[in-house]
């Protein structure tokens, strides 16, 4: 479906994308992870034909995004991280201005929306502007699929909603993969990254690895360690400071820890925090996440 390859941007001297290349497959749901500043929206402007990329190519079913332009945008369907509808038209106003757009109705499409729509469509003559956040998700959504594209292209659309309803967008995502659409989304959440069939993690403009959520966190090798106390700044400083921690990043009431040479050096390390004062620690192995993973291969890029 889509296919990136040695794809490089910048902006002056500042580089976006690095020499990005994969592929995504058709009627997957294929997730960019990470964290702002990483070239997630410059990657997706590009492959929806918005911004010209300075070395590399891509292919949208086999479509070149500079000169196919017109036909890509026919099969695409986009949603930008920021609310970009007409905020003083009402919700359906909204719905029927973007099916006219493109050739279609509301009726037409209906059955593609309808579970999305359902949920607002008894604020249907509501101004676009006053919706809550997650309903302005959804209207986003509903105006992005009413034309039935082929590929759904969603850029961090659940930034700034709350957890019910990024919980429920990513569920309306799964059921729209019924349909036979492929979607692309982007998020700074690693929670979110379980959620896709495969995922692209991504820093500074390069892409660190891509692989099922599963595979990306079999690829942490070392035995991982929480640690925990009251006084969690105090706490990693001193781990910091004990020669065989590898490293050492906050996670909640936690600190994840690793060893050099990726053993258990845990009762050593027990014993060095009680030197410094600090008897009741925590020090306990645990089930590496995606975000541990990202963690380590920032540290190896």
């Amino acid at each position: 479906m889509i296919d990136v390859d040695s794809l490089s941007k910048k902006y002056g001297q500042v580089p976006a994308l690095c020499d990005l290349s994969f592929k995504v497959r058709k009627g997957e749901l294929f997730g960019v992870i990470g964290p702002d500043g990483a070239g997630k929206s410059t990657l997706f402007r590009i492959i929806l034909s918005l911004l010209l990329p300075d070395s590399g190519k891509v292919r949208v079913m086999g479509l070149d995004p500079v000169k196919d332009y017109k036909s890509i945008r026919k099969i695409v369907g986009y949603m930008p991280g920021k609310f970009s509808l007409y905020e003083d038209l009402s919700v359906e106003e909204n719905l029927n201005f973007f099916a006219s757009v493109f050739g279609t109705s509301i009726e037409e499409n209906y059955h593609l929306i309808k579970d999305i729509y359902q949920q607002i469509e008894p604020f249907r003559k509501r101004p676009a502007g006053k919706l809550s956040g997650g309903m302005k998700q959804k209207l986003a959504l509903s105006c992005a699929l009413i034309h039935k594209p082929e590929l759904l292209v969603l850029d961090e659309p659940t930034t700034g909603v709350d957890a019910v309803s990024r919980s429920e967008f990513w569920a309306m995502l799964h059921q729209l993969k019924e349909f036979g659409i492929t979607i692309i989304v982007s998020t700074p959440y690693m929670d979110e990254a379980s959620r896709c069939d495969r995922v692209a993690l991504m820093q500074k403009g390069k892409i660190l690895e891509v692989a099922t959520p599963g595979e990306i966190v079999n690829g942490f090798q070392k035995t991982l360690f929480g640690v925990s106390i009251g006084n969690m700044y105090r706490l990693i400083l001193d781990c910091r400071d004990f020669e065989m921690v590898e490293t050492v990043f906050p996670f909640g009431e936690e600190l994840h820890l690793t060893f050099k040479g990726g053993g258990d050096h845990s009762e050593e390390l027990r014993e060095f925090l009680k030197s410094r004062g600090r008897d009741e620690v925590s020090i306990r192995v645990i089930q590496p996440g995606i975000e541990d993973r990202f963690m380590a291969l920032m540290g190896t890029s």
